[in-house]
């Protein structure tokens, strides 16, 4: 059984590239505008279907224009989106995105129809977790029906991996439903409540994670690679280096927790799946966009 239930947010990306991104109260010319598909666990989802992995996606769409670019690149790509409910009340939900010119960015995110994916959602579609092997969520659900959600997934003895994005409370009680957590260095931050400068310092908070019972920790460090960590083990990974300049970074996170999710569907040995999850990423800020910049299996095979 290889199959991946990916639970998360559809948006639709409304990004905007200028020089630098702007302080509050300033105003700034940009020179390049696009709108395309997004949210973490979609574009999770298509990394997936995009190295030819087996993907069910549970989410909630408008029935609107923006939900009808969701299902187009669902069946171009291969998600299974039979776990996409329509919403004929709430519109597809939006995130406007702030692009510098080293493709560094800043992220307001509205789920819309999303935010209304309810428990009975989850009942209604437990059969898309209990076939899966992998389970890989985020914060961008009601915190309710993601927890619930990752119980379901832990009953029926999925691997389950939590991209905490964007960072949020957890109660003690819920790391043990975690399998793999992947903040970036800011989440991190966020859930240690103190700076994560020095590689000791990112040691250290591999450590405190996995106090507090957590399985496996993956901090990712955007140019400085990849820690990971788990009780028998800790290692670094260095960043991909490209042959072409980084150009956009919006998505790049989903990107590797999706490749993550595909490696280890595929039982890839531990350190070769972050590592190719690493190299996936770093070839997907290579083009604009989110979705729109994930390669293909081939793609990155020829890289």
């Amino acid at each position: 059984m290889t199959h991946i239930c990916v639970l998360g947010v559809f948006v639709a990306d409304l990004s905007f590239f200028g020089e630098s991104i702007p302080n509050q109260g300033q105003t700034i010319l940009g020179h390049k505008h696009q709108v395309g598909p997004g949210g973490k666990g979609s574009n999770q989802a298509i990394t997936i279907a995009k190295l030819n992995g087996k993907v069910n996606f549970i989410s909630k769409i408008g029935r609107d224009g923006y939900g009808e670019m969701a299902l187009k690149i669902y069946k171009e790509t291969g998600v299974n989106s039979k776990s996409v409910v329509l919403d004929f009340k709430n519109s597809t939900g939006v995130a406007g995105i702030l692009i510098d010119k080293e493709g560094n960015n800043a992220i307001n995110i509205i789920p819309g129809a999303a935010a209304m994916l309810n428990k009975e959602d989850i009942n209604l579609n437990l059969e898309t977790i209990e076939k899966s092997k992998i389970f890989i969520t985020q914060f961008e659900m009601p915190d309710e029906v993601t927890w619930y959600a990752l119980k379901k997934a832990k009953e029926n003895k999925c691997i389950t991996i939590l991209n905490p994005a964007p960072a949020r409370k957890i109660e003690e009680k819920n790391f043990k439903l975690i399998d793999y957590f992947t903040p970036n260095e800011i989440e991190a931050e966020f859930y240690l409540n103190k700076k994560i400068i020095s590689n000791n310092d990112i040691v250290n908070a591999g450590t405190q994670f996995l106090n507090l019972g957590i399985k496996n920790v993956i901090i990712t460090l955007g140019e400085k690679g990849v820690y990971f960590a788990n009780k028998n083990e800790s290692f670094f990974i260095e960043a991909y280096k490209l042959k072409s300049k980084s150009i956009d970074t919006t998505g790049a996170g989903d990107v590797f927790n999706g490749t993550l999710a595909y490696g280890l569907s595929k039982d890839y040995p531990l350190k070769e799946a972050i590592i190719f999850a690493n190299k996936v990423a770093a070839i997907s800020t290579t083009k604009l966009g989110a979705a729109n910049s994930i390669p293909t299996y081939k793609e990155v095979e020829t890289y």
